[in-house]
């Protein structure tokens, strides 16, 4: 079954395309990725994911074609930033 994983940090976006077995998990998709050892920094015990945008759990069953994204927690409160010009 072909899934895909996503993560970006402040400097490079990853989508990786997996062939997993029918049955594999969020979880299960993440760590065969290996963005796990690139990323060092993701902790998903702390970290939310989610499916084509809808946060999901790590024990949720993927389905063909599913992209799975972790996301990293937001730095800057957007309602007390002040926004910015643009030109």
């Amino acid at each position: 079954m072909n899934v895909g994983v996503a993560y970006a940090d402040k400097f490079k976006q990853v989508w990786l395309k997996l062939d997993i077995p029918e049955g594999s998990t969020v979880k299960e998709a993440i760590e065969k990725s290996g963005l796990l050892a690139q990323f060092p920094e993701i902790d998903l015990d702390n970290m939310k994911v989610g499916v084509f945008g809808k946060l999901t759990k790590l024990d949720s069953v993927l389905e063909e074609g599913t992209r799975v994204e972790i996301y990293r927690p937001i730095t800057a409160d957007p309602e007390t930033v002040e926004r910015r010009d643009r030109d």
